[in-house]
């Protein structure tokens, strides 16, 4: 609700625009009534479904794959995308990962954290943008905090990164004067 609230105060400005991504908890997606919930927020706040991801951990997905694909899918039906959340972590199958209606993989931190000194973790995060491509996903590298991870990153060609080198956590205030700084700056 606060997520929606927030995109409905940033519509009409040069924020209006942007999507936010919220964590679900396996507490939240075990409510039978949570995609009417979302559904209902939605509507009340007339926010598009298209402007909310909803990150989901791998082992979230797998408590209980077959009522969590059902989810999911009412979710993408309010127009919600579906991000994997410390992919890499949890003990989902390739299998899975095809039947599950997801848009984005978030590459874990600890895949990160060591590009520059592990050859293993860089070919672990390759075989992650290799796969995410052959699939069509979109993927967001967490926990950059290094100009030299971001380069080894941007060399293998990873669309987007998350992390202190760019940002830190903040309330809707500060991001928001951080989006128009960042904007502004890319305008020119």
């Amino acid at each position: 609700r606060q997520a929606c609230e927030q995109l409905r105060a940033w519509s009409g400005t040069a924020l209006g625009g942007i999507s936010v991504a919220v964590n679900v908890s396996p507490v939240q997606l075990a409510q039978a009534d949570f995609v009417d919930t979302v559904a209902d927020v939605l509507h009340a706040t007339g926010v598009d479904g298209s402007r909310l991801e909803f990150e989901i951990t791998e082992s979230t997905l797998m408590q209980d794959p077959e009522a969590t694909l059902e989810m999911l899918r009412r979710l993408k039906g309010l127009g919600v995308r579906i991000a994997i959340d410390d992919f890499g972590t949890g003990y989902s199958s390739l299998g899975h990962l095809k039947r599950f209606p997801v848009d984005t993989l978030k590459i874990d931190r600890t895949f990160v954290r060591d590009l520059e000194a592990d050859a293993d973790d860089r070919e672990l995060v390759r075989a992650i943008l290799a796969m995410a491509r052959s699939l069509r996903l979109h993927v967001v590298a967490e926990g950059v905090e290094t100009e030299a991870q971001a380069a080894i990153l941007a060399a293998m060609e990873c669309p987007a990164f998350q992390g202190f080198l760019f940002a830190r956590p903040a309330d809707a205030a500060v991001t928001a004067a951080w989006l128009q700084t960042r904007a502004a700056s890319q305008a020119l």
